[in-house]
C-alpha cells in the first residue's frame, strides 16, 4: 500500500469517526499536546478567528481535506459540517414549529456536586466550561429551565450530534420492531442478502440493536492497517487518490467485515453495527435512515430546524455518527421518550418500543465492554441505560454530546460539547453526577 493511501486514510477519519465513535478514544491530533491546555475560553472558535473573512488568512483556514477535527479546530468544525462535506436534509416539515414553554431556574448555575473521584465540589456553571460545552438545554415538564449556548454555537446553529445519531437510528429500528415491519429474530443476511457472507449474515436484529454482535473489526489508531482506515476511507465522499482499490462506500465496507467470536455473548461498541441496521432499515422501508426519521419524528415532532446527515460518495446517510441538528430539536427526541412516544398529541414512537429501551439490556454482556466508569449499567436498542434508582437513560457521543433523559425527575438534558479528549471518560466524572445532582434538585 503507498504511503500516500495511508495518509489519505489517516486524514479523513479525523472527521467521520469522530461522528462515529461515541465511547471510544480518539486519536491524538497533531500538538495535541500543547492545544489541549488551552481552556474553553481560550479554545472559543469566535477569539481565535477560524474561517473569519473573505477569504480568512492562510492559518485561520479550516480546509475539508486537512485537521479539521484537531483540536481546536474542532470547536469551529462541529457547527460546519455542511461547509466541508456533502449532507443530505432531514426535513421539519411545512408546519409552524411548536414552542417550548419557559420556566427558567436561575438556581441552576448555582448547583454543586461532587465530580467522580473528586473531593472537591464543583458548580454546575463550572462543569460547563471544564467540559468544553457549547450547548445545553434543560427540560423539566416538557418546559425549558435551562438554556445556554458557547463557542460555535447559539440558538439558531447546528451541531455534530456524532454517536448520538446511532440511538436515533437505534429509535427508528425499534419502532420497526414494535409495529412487527421488522422482525428481531430475524438474521441480517435474510433481511440483506448482500450481506449473508459478511460476520452480521448470521447475527439478529436484535443482537445489531443492543451491539452483541461478533465482529473482527480494530478501531486501534495506532495501528495504520486497523480496519478502522478502511472503514474511514470507504465512507468518505472525496474523491479517491490514485491506486485506491478498497470498498467506496459504507454498503461496500459492510460486506467485507468477518466474524470473530459468537452473536449474543458481549456487547461490543462498534459503529458498523449501526451503519448495518441502517442498511437494514433502508432495505425493509425502502427510505433512508433520512428520509423516515424526517417522515416518522421530525416532520411532526414541531422541530425548529431541519437537521440533515453527512454522507458517503453515494449519498448514503451516516446512520452510525453523521446527524447535525439544532439543540432545542435533540432536547425535542428527549422529551418524545420521556412522553412515552407522544408529541402535539400524536403518537410518534410505540410505547412498547420506548418500554423495550428503557428496560435494557444485559447487564451481563455489557460488563465485559470494562466501562470502569458505568458499573451496573447496559445497552439496548442503541442507548445507554443507567440502571439508576431514577431509571435514566442517555445517548452518547464522542467529545461530549448527549441526551440524558430522567423519567423520576420528568427531566431531558441535550447537550452539544467540543471537549479535546473524545472519550466520554473525559467528561463523565463531571457530567453524570451533574445530571443526577440537577434531578434531585428539580424534584424537590
Amino acid at each position: 500500500m503507498s504511503l500516500s493511501v495511508i495518509e489519505f486514510r489517516r486524514r479523513l477519519a479525523a472527521a467521520i469517526l469522530a461522528a462515529a465513535l461515541g465511547a471510544s478514544i480518539f486519536p491524538a491530533a497533531p500538538h495535541a499536546a500543547e492545544t489541549a491546555l488551552l481552556t474553553a475560553a481560550q479554545s472559543d472558535p469566535g477569539k481565535l478567528g477560524w474561517m473569519v473573512g473573505s477569504p480568512p488568512p492562510e492559518n485561520k483556514i479550516i480546509r475539508a481535506d486537512g485537521d479539521y477535527f484537531s483540536f481546536p479546530k474542532l470547536r469551529w468544525t462541529v457547527c460546519h459540517f455542511r461547509q466541508l462535506m456533502p449532507t443530505v436534509n432531514v426535513s421539519r416539515g411545512l408546519g409552524a414549529p411548536v414552542p417550548l414553554a419557559r420556566k427558567i431556574d436561575e438556581a441552576i448555575d448555582a448547583l454543586t456536586f461532587t465530580p467522580l473521584g473528586a473531593s472537591t465540589p464543583m458548580s454546575w456553571a463550572q462543569s460547563l466550561a471544564a467540559n468544553y460545552t457549547d450547548g445545553i438545554v434543560v427540560l423539566h415538564n416538557g418546559a425549558i429551565v435551562y438554556e445556554h449556548y458557547s463557542g460555535c454555537l447559539d440558538e439558531a446553529g447546528q451541531h455534530g450530534a456524532m454517536s448520538v445519531t446511532k440511538s436515533l437510528t437505534g429509535l427508528l429500528g425499534e419502532m420497526l420492531v414494535a409495529e412487527g415491519t421488522l422482525d428481531e429474530t430475524a438474521t441480517i443476511g435474510t433481511l440483506v442478502p448482500e450481506l449473508a457472507a459478511s460476520a452480521f449474515g448470521d447475527a439478529t436484529v436484535r443482537q445489531m440493536l443492543d451491539m452483541t454482535t461478533a465482529l473482527r473489526y480494530s478501531e486501534d489508531y495506532a495501528d495504520p492497517k486497523a480496519d478502522v482506515w478502511v472503514y474511514s476511507a470507504a465512507g468518505n465522499p472525496l474523491p479517491k487518490p490514485a491506486g485506491y482499490s478498497g470498498p467506496r462506500s459504507y454498503f461496500e465496507y459492510l460486506q467485507t467485515v468477518r466474524k470473530q467470536g459468537e452473536h449474543g455473548v458481549a456487547f461490543g461498541y462498534k459503529t458498523i453495527n449501526t451503519d448495518a441496521l441502517g442498511w437494514v432499515i433502508a432495505r425493509v422501508t425502502g427510505k433512508s435512515v433520512a428520509a423516515l426519521l424526517s417522515e416518522r419524528i421530525w416532520s411532526k415532532m414541531g422541530a425548529e430546524q431541519d437537521a440533515y446527515y453527512t454522507v458517503d460518495s453515494i449519498g448514503t446517510p451516516f446512520a452510525g455518527g453523521g446527524l447535525n441538528a439544532g439543540l432545542r430539536d435533540m432536547a425535542r427526541i428527549g422529551q418524545l421518550l420521556l412522553d412515552g412516544g407522544m408529541a402535539n398529541g400524536q403518537r410518534l414512537v410505540s410505547a412498547a418500543a420506548i418500554a423495550h429501551i428503557r428496560a435494557g439490556g444485559a447487564k451481563a454482556a455489557f460488563a465485559k465492554a470494562g466501562y470502569k466508569l458505568l458499573p451496573g449499567w447496559s445497552y439496548s436498542g442503541m442507548w445507554w441505560i443507567t440502571h439508576n434508582e431514577d431509571g435514566a437513560f442517555m445517548a452518547r457521543g464522542v467529545h461530549g454530546q448527549a441526551i440524558y433523559v430522567d423519567p423520576a425527575a420528568h427531566m431531558v438534558i441535550a447537550r452539544f460539547s467540543s471537549h479535546p479528549q473524545a472519550g466520554n471518560a473525559a467528561n463523565d466524572p463531571t457530567s453524570l453526577p451533574a445530571y443526577e445532582a440537577l434531578a434531585k434538585h428539580l424534584m424537590r
